[in-house]
């Protein structure tokens, strides 16, 4: 005869194994998740931009080994930005840089490279958005005033030359069924 222990005892050893399988499954399935790294800009390796040499070297000798900067200067056309960066993914914020890599060439008015600078992300500055609200011209209204104030600016009848209403249409005629018309003429 079998006592009480021995048969809550089965159970829980059929369903050890299976929980531990499920867990194991349910942790493997979070990889399959996880958020993958995303690159953005121009991807510049060292080897590339270490090729260029300050005083010899000329734009069309950066833009071939480096493409197309990713912005000029605001002012000065003779300053290439290059900007890669890596991000991931982050739910309801913006993506965070995991790195950030910068190329600044500046270039003579010869086109020739005056210097060469790298910066990565240690070298960013945060800013902020500023404080307040953009004024803007005009008046202030209230709710009420808002809410009122198209209070009689829409009449449908107001362009009509029929007294039956409706539109004019397109062609500027009211000549159709239901504008005191007789029907669907061509002139």
């Amino acid at each position: 005869m079998r006592s009480s222990s021995d048969t809550t005892i089965r159970p829980i050893g059929r369903l050890l194994p299976c929980a531990i399988v499920g867990f194991s499954l349910l942790l493997s399935g979070c990889s399959i998740f996880s958020p993958r790294p995303g690159q953005r800009g121009s991807l510049i390796e060292a080897d590339d931009y270490k090729q260029l040499k300050p005083g010899v070297s000329t734009r069309a000798e950066a833009m071939d080994l480096l493409g197309s900067p990713t912005t000029h200067a605001t002012f000065d056309d003779n300053t290439w930005i290059y900007i890669s960066m890596r991000t991931v993914p982050a739910p309801m914020d913006f993506p965070s840089i995991r790195s950030q890599n910068v190329v600044v060439l500046n270039f003579d008015d010869k086109g020739v490279l005056r210097t060469l600078q790298t910066l990565d992300k240690n070298d960013a500055r945060p800013t902020n958005m500023a404080p307040g609200a953009t004024p803007t011209p005009g008046t202030k209204i209230n709710v009420l005033q808002q809410i009122l104030g198209n209070v009689g600016r829409y009449n449908p009848l107001s362009n009509m030359n029929s007294t039956f209403g409706g539109s004019s249409g397109p062609m500027s005629s009211n000549s159709g069924p239901g504008h005191a018309g007789s029907g669907n003429t061509l002139p």
